[in-house]
């Protein structure tokens, strides 16, 4: 993808989040004004001073890739994990915003094959899921099988090793990230 094009997710990314915490309608996208971008689903990561702020995606395009991401900044405004303490108004100023744009799934029956820093992973099993986006494996330094293991019992509730099971389903992805993080 072309730097003006990220530049510009990242700003509508960033204006996107910047309304949600202000109680604001998001901002306008007109498919028009944007190329044809190919994408299998977004992720949209918000950080605060480094530490997660964040973090929400989906595997299928809700649209275009901008609506895409727009769709999934707003979301990350609202994660889970930090409902007990939202993004505030003061955060603003130094939130960063990162943009990972997925490839396909890809199921592997060999799971070991991952390359780290370069594969995402996602793993099924019957209504549990759980995934990490590659660059959670080189943040926390993990090996191949505690990327896994941690996949599995941290994310999908399934027991640390059920990605040996062949009952579980382990897809790889890749992804293109960029980030505002260089401008915070």
């Amino acid at each position: 993808m072309e730097e003006p094009i990220k530049r510009r997710l990242l700003d509508l990314a960033r204006r996107t989040v910047e309304a949600e915490v202000r109680g604001l309608p998001a901002p306008r996208i007109d498919d028009e004004d944007w190329p044809d971008l190919d994408h299998a689903g977004a992720f949209v990561t918000l950080r605060t001073h480094k530490r997660l702020r964040g973090c929400i995606g989906t595997f299928k395009p809700l649209g275009s890739l901008p609506r895409t991401v727009s769709e999934m900044a707003a979301a990350a405004c609202h994660d889970p994990r930090f409902i007990t303490c939202p993004i505030r108004e003061s955060e603003l100023p130094q939130l960063t915003v990162q943009i990972s744009v997925l490839s396909p799934l890809e199921r592997t029956h060999d799971p070991c094959s991952l390359e780290l820093g370069k594969h995402g992973i996602y793993i099924r099993r019957g209504e549990r899921v759980g995934c990490f986006l590659p660059q959670v494996a080189t943040e926390m330094n993990w090996d191949v099988e505690t990327f896994l293991s941690q996949c599995c019992s941290g994310k999908a509730g399934l027991p640390a090793y059920a990605w040996q099971d062949p009952e579980t389903e382990v897809y790889l992805f890749t992804t293109e990230s960029f980030c505002d993080c260089d401008n915070r």
